[in-house]
């Protein structure tokens, strides 16, 4: 409890820094955070006056700091395991809502739904990760009349199935990579699309994400290996076994633009970040701006992201990701219809805080700037902190933290 006190001090501290600091230049004139412009509004307004994060961990505290600043009342949301942890502590009010197991706590969307109603919250933050893509999560809030910070359900839906993406956006010009025309059936039909397309070739959860249910075959032997094992992980981690392939392209740039679209359908780019260093296909370190691309492609990455978005009925913050080859041409690969764990270094180098921006746009109020006002300054680097055995081929390695005293401040994320 000590803890939790001494970070609320922080916050506290931090807020009272932000807003005095309106002098400085980087930010126009405001802080980070504080409103850039004076915000146009939507013709539906929602006001919010508290926010139930259905989440935990870090990005629970990241929502809880933006609805402080806000004046907004924060709900957390708890496990039994988490019953102490630092979005309890934060929050303005806390609900236990199941046991450890996140199946039934915090996938389990009666329970989010009753802590909902039961709080009084008018919108509901789902994060990243658990239900933050789900579009029937997305549709029950809409149907209590709770605000989904984040696309509408049909948007969630559609981009959910990476299969069925690959298609739409092949249908309206955005490059993707050579590969199967939706889910592919079995493994013979696997061999034949492979065939066609070139070795080595990559099978693909299309409920995925995070790398998992996606294997790198390099010969028709390994497709009909790994095949079922893509399988069975795509089920176990989605309940979705659905495969789709592309060509495995080698030596390429992984490159996500951050976009945000408001209720009128004005869509912009608020710059892009590279996360070429991963590993098992998962992001390690990330960078904003991107050092490796030139300006030309810079602004073709940001238009064929937001005109999708546009074209799609996209709304809120999302990012489009895609893989740049050693031509330069850039090839569409998945939407994220969410925040990203990344999106702190888009905060640090254009001074916006896109959590805030997230809550203003689920209000119904409109984009306050053009990308023409957007500021890149600088470059910021994410590493993300993994507890591994480098002698084991970098093996989860489990322990007991004893200490952990991260900082706090204005800006600290």
């Amino acid at each position: 409890m000590l803890r939790g006190e001494r970070r609320r001090r922080q916050d506290r501290e931090a807020t009272r820094v932000a807003r005095g600091r309106g002098h400085h230049p980087r930010h126009r004139g405001r802080y980070r955070g504080q409103p850039i412009l004076d915000r146009r509004r939507g013709t539906a307004l929602t006001a919010i006056d508290k926010i139930l994060i259905a989440n935990r961990g870090e990005i629970a505290v990241r929502v809880i700091r933006a609805c402080r600043e806000l004046g907004i009342q924060s709900v957390a949301v708890y496990s039994e395991a988490d019953a102490h942890s630092l979005p309890v502590h934060l929050a303005d009010e806390a609900i236990c809502i199941g046991p450890a197991n996140a199946r039934e706590s915090y996938l389990n969307i009666p329970a989010i739904m009753s802590a909902a109603l039961l709080s009084g919250a008018q919108a509901i933050h789902p994060g990243y990760g658990f239900l933050s893509e789900n579009a029937d999560f997305s549709e029950v809030c809409k149907e209590h009349g709770l605000v989904f910070i984040g696309p509408p359900p049909d948007v969630l839906a559609r981009f959910h199935d990476k299969a069925a993406t690959r298609i739409a956006m092949k249908q309206i010009g955005v490059p993707v990579i050579p590969g199967s025309d939706g889910s592919v059936r079995n493994a013979a039909e696997a061999l034949r699309i492979a065939e066609a397309i070139g070795y080595p070739v990559m099978l693909k959860a299309k409920a995925g994400g995070g790398g998992r249910g996606m294997r790198k075959a390099t010969s028709p032997s390994e497709v009909q290996r790994l095949w079922p094992q893509a399988q069975a992980e795509a089920k176990a981690s989605f309940g979705d076994d659905g495969i789709y392939i592309e060509r495995c392209l080698e030596g390429v740039r992984h490159v996500e633009a951050q976009i945000a679209v408001d209720e009128s359908g004005r869509g912009i780019c608020l710059g892009e970040r590279e996360c070429s260093i991963q590993r098992r296909n998962q992001k390690m370190i990330e960078e904003a701006p991107s050092a490796s691309i030139g300006e030309p492609l810079r602004q073709e990455i940001a238009r064929l992201a937001v005109d999708a978005a546009v074209r799609f009925g996209y709304r809120n913050v999302g990012t489009f990701e895609f893989l740049v080859d050693a031509q330069n041409r850039p090839y569409f690969i998945e939407v994220n219809s969410r925040i990203q764990v990344e999106h702190t270094v888009t905060e640090v180098t254009t001074g916006m805080d896109l959590v805030k921006e997230q809550i203003a746009l689920a209000q119904g109020e409109l984009l306050s700037f053009s990308e023409e006002q957007i500021w890149v300054q600088g470059h910021a680097i994410e590493c993300r902190i993994n507890a591994e055995d480098a002698e084991a081929n970098f093996a989860p390695s489990t322990g007991v933290l004893t200490s952990w005293l991260p900082p706090g401040g204005p800006g600290i994320r």
